[in-house]
């Protein structure tokens, strides 16, 4: 991606978002504490009850304030009609430049054995991933926000990485944390649905500066207090219950390519609930086949010929499966 192009600030448009998320921390049902000279945590899901709402404005957060969410009472798989609704305009960004889980944050130097991936705008600040010399962009900011998908806020020693990495002190940095297994966490995680799209565009080549807009839906996966299980759901409305339409400055070969690439039809380990897959490799992520994470139905729209292409497609039987 070119690196002339200029980008929109994701941490000037998701301040006014995070200041909002904690102004109405007990409508939201979130927990919000800092210590003196330290970052400012918020619970969203794993010491407190949390909320649908709180995962739907995660999710905007983590999207860098260039997309919406929304939960719509319509959805592609009828027997579970909610669904989380997302729509970016700068997806290539919005995804991938901020909502993407690709910063690894574990706990080297203490005990607790935290870990947790972090999303969100303070990626784009801190650029400790490769792929920010691909998609030419790097965010400054004087304050920044994590979203982590974890039953704990981090420890001093991950505060304190974070806070060297985007040249700041760790008061000016917020982490919102929920666990999979609550309303905030489940919610949060369907809606990367369109960024699960543009994951596998970027793995499979296809040149992302021709995303030019993206929409994607999922049914909104019901809570689960087992991890195992509400990873297995959330992964399922995606995998197996996800529509996602992309708008892409290609020729329609390129478009039909793309559309035939995306699905998680293309996976060997298609066809079953994602907790029965998670059994079937002994709990060993990386065992899975990274092609599966994708949405189960695509279409690729190219905006020079109006032409659309669809790839791959739903599985309403083994959303009910997982969900029920």
């Amino acid at each position: 991606m070119s690196t002339s192009v200029k980008y929109p600030s994701v941490n000037a448009l998701t301040a006014p978002l995070v200041e909002r998320l904690v102004a109405d921390a007990e409508v939201l049902r979130l927990a919000v504490t800092q210590e003196p000279g330290g970052a400012r945590m918020v619970d969203a899901g794993a010491s407190v009850r949390g909320s649908i709402e709180a995962g739907r404005r995660m999710a905007e957060i983590c999207l860098g304030g260039l997309g919406t969410v929304t939960i719509s009472p319509s959805g592609p798989v009828s027997s579970w009609p909610y669904s989380v609704v997302v729509h970016a305009n700068d997806p290539v960004i919005a995804c991938l430049g901020s909502q993407y889980a690709g910063w690894s944050l574990a706990d080297e130097t203490g005990d607790s054995g935290f870990f947790a991936l972090g999303s969100g705008p303070g990626r784009a600040v801190a650029v400790v991933e490769d792929l920010y010399k691909e998609l030419g962009y790097r965010d400054t900011a004087t304050k920044t926000a994590l979203v982590l998908e974890a039953a704990s806020g981090p420890p001093a020693s991950v505060v304190a990485k974070v806070a060297e990495a985007a040249g700041l002190s760790p008061e000016d940095v917020t982490f919102i944390f929920a666990p999979t297994q609550s309303l905030a966490g489940s919610t949060q995680v369907v809606a990367r649905v369109l960024e699960v799209a543009l994951h596998k565009a970027h793995t499979v080549g296809f040149d992302l500066h021709k995303i030019v807009d993206g929409i994607g839906s999922a049914p909104l996966s019901p809570q689960h207090p087992d991890f195992v299980q509400a990873m297995g759901r959330t992964n399922d409305a995606i995998i197996y219950g996800g529509r996602v339409q992309l708008f892409v400055e290609a020729d329609e070969a390129d478009a039909r390519q793309l559309a035939e690439q995306l699905p998680s039809t293309t996976s060997n380990d298609h066809g079953a609930p994602f907790a029965e897959i998670f059994a079937r490799v002994n709990g060993d992520f990386y065992k899975i086949d990274g092609a599966l994470f994708s949405p189960a139905e695509v279409i690729v729209t190219s905006v020079n010929t109006g032409k659309s292409f669809r790839g791959g497609r739903l599985m309403p039987e083994l959303v009910d499966a997982s969900f029920a």
